[in-house]
């Protein structure tokens, strides 16, 4: 006697989608808790992405549920799942401690990458499209030259922020590699000298779009990729979009790929595998949630940061930096300055609360600019005073901002100190300049932007200190920030951390916001791992605001 099997549906391969017909309702419901990209109130027909990964999901779905499939559909369906159990293998063999790497050229005698950075390299080969995520100081840089020294994947673009060109060149690509490298100059094209590496800024992409779409360069790498975290809606995501569809191998990298809420990890892979996280609308019906401000918040940060990381499209390891001293004091701030901006902000208040819809947002804008300035202009001299303890010791700090008028009070209040700016106001040529005489002790100050210091290299060499003069609503710019210091070449045992703060105008709420923030990375980030604690000791501050008041005496 022969048993016949039942079988609950339908499954063919149409186009590039596996379509699902014919589903009885008890297994849609089980079909839809499996696929959540599967919208809840779809019935009848239901159609899933054809990728290596699904086709292992499908072929474990029709084993519990069995469904009529042609013979070429199921062989094309076993084969997607042979695929993917082959590169899985693979690409762990790659991530084995013993794992040996293959023999390469391209690199200077004396110079090589470390076991870990070759690792990251092959997997990128491996998977064409990877995010490296690995912590700050790890030398994510060199892994993208390791993998693109003597490869068949030359041409390529290299995107950095508009501060870092030089230092990619002079610093990494000359004295480590035999790669090639021009510095691309502008928005207008021009005829491009022979080359392996093509540095672009993120500024000046935008410009060139028309030569990445022809397929000239092989591969693109973007340093610091959280500078496309908008996605399409700027310019340089728009070009970077061009770039990433053009190139046979993409990789972003970045300690901090979530600078804000988690939802901004979708715009980042639609640059190095668009296929990981689907279409905008499955992502948020996936993985999402409401948030304030109409922000879509990912749910589960840890589940998405797992499923991320099992896709083995994101690769991050951890280093076991220095110990992080955080001190956070408050300050007094100018009382005059905040009776001054309170009646301004009221008028604003009352437009974000009943004008029109325009209005209100234009005017919610408005006071959000206007409280961070008044509060940073506010608390300005309050701490400079905290600089100056640290810099008549003789010891080099940075002091972070973001307002041409904060920095401006702090350059009167430390002149005797010799401040020097490292913003978004000056040139590259600048910048380097300010770096090289921090390092040679020309000055002992640098005003920092809160967002100009990503990857920037070399200051380890002479600062442990960090003031963050006024708050960011991006936690990640303090991780990066911090990241300039902490890292190799740096001889302190610890890294001093001020956080001076004001219970007034901007920080209370931005303090709070940005705890909500901090989870979301690292869910994303570091799943599984708890909130690092906050270590503070304030026995040394203490000691230098001793000091300093018996020297004001």
């Amino acid at each position: 006697m022969t048993v016949k099997v039942p079988t609950y549906g339908r499954l063919q391969f149409q186009g590039n989608r596996w379509v699902l017909s014919e589903i009885p309702p008890h297994v849609a419901i089980r079909l839809k808790a499996m696929f959540p990209r599967v919208p809840k109130h779809q019935t009848g027909v239901f159609d899933l992405p054809t990728t290596d990964s699904m086709s292992a999901d499908l072929q474990w779905f029709i084993q519990r549920y069995p469904m009529d499939v042609s013979s070429a559909d199921m062989e094309r369906l076993q084969l997607g799942t042979s695929q993917f159990e082959a590169d899985r293998i693979r690409t762990e063999e790659i991530l084995m401690p013993d794992w040996q790497a293959p023999s390469k050229h391209g690199f200077r005698p004396g110079y090589d990458a470390y076991h870990f950075q070759k690792q990251a390299a092959e997997l990128w080969l491996r998977k064409k499209g990877l995010l490296l995520g690995d912590d700050v100081g790890l030398g994510k840089t060199i892994s993208a030259l390791y993998g693109l020294a003597g490869s068949r994947y030359l041409p390529a673009a290299v995107v950095v922020q508009a501060h870092l060109p030089t230092q990619w060149v002079n610093e990494y690509i000359v004295p480590f590699t035999y790669m090639t490298a021009h510095i691309v100059d502008g928005t207008k094209p021009y005829s491009l000298p022979a080359a392996n590496l093509y540095v672009f800024k993120y500024s000046n992409i935008h410009g060139w779009s028309d030569i990445a779409g022809t397929g000239f360069f092989k591969a693109v790498v973007y340093d610091e990729i959280q500078e496309l975290r908008n996605g399409l809606d700027t310019s340089k995501g728009k070009a970077a979009d061009v770039f990433s569809n053009n190139a046979e191998l993409r990789l972003g990298a970045s300690a901090t790929p979530v600078f804000n809420y988690g939802s901004e990890i979708w715009n980042i892979y639609q640059f190095i595998d668009k296929d990981v996280l689907g279409p905008w609308e499955e992502f948020v019906r996936e993985w999402c949630k409401s948030g304030p401000g109409g922000k879509w918040l990912v749910a589960d940060p840890d589940a998405l940061g797992s499923y991320l990381r099992e896709s083995q499209v994101f690769l991050r390891r951890l280093r076991q930096g220095r110990t992080i001293n955080t001190i956070p004091i408050e300050v007094d701030f100018d009382q005059k300055i905040a009776d001054d901006a309170e009646k301004l902000a009221r008028v604003l208040a009352q437009k974000v609360m009943t004008g029109s819809f325009v209005e209100a947002g234009v005017a919610a804008r408005e006071l959000d600019a206007f409280a961070r300035l008044q509060t940073g202009l506010a608390k300005a001299k309050s701490v400079a005073v905290l600089a100056k303890m640290y810099l008549k010791q003789g010891i080099p700090i940075l002091l972070a901002g973001w307002h041409r008028r904060v920095y401006e009070i702090w350059q009167e209040e430390l002149k005797e100190f010799n401040p020097m700016l490292y913003t978004g106001s000056e040139s590259a040529k600048q910048k380097d300049r300010v770096k090289k005489a921090f390092i040679n002790g020309e000055s002992d100050c640098i005003l920092i932007s809160l967002r100009s210091g990503a990857g920037l290299d070399g200051l380890q060499k002479r600062c442990s200190t960090v003031i963050i003069g006024e708050a960011d609503w991006a936690p990640a710019v303090v991780t990066q920030l911090v990241g300039r210091v902490d890292r190799p070449g740096q001889e302190a045992d610890e890294i001093t951390v001020i956080y001076p703060y004001v219970n007034y105008g901007s920080d209370p709420t931005m303090m709070a916001v940005n705890a909500v923030k901090k989870d979301q990375a690292r869910g994303i980030n570091d799943p599984g791992l708890e909130m690092p604690a906050v270590y503070s000791d304030e026995s040394r501050f203490k000691m230098l605001a001793k000091q300093f008041l018996k020297e004001e005496a």
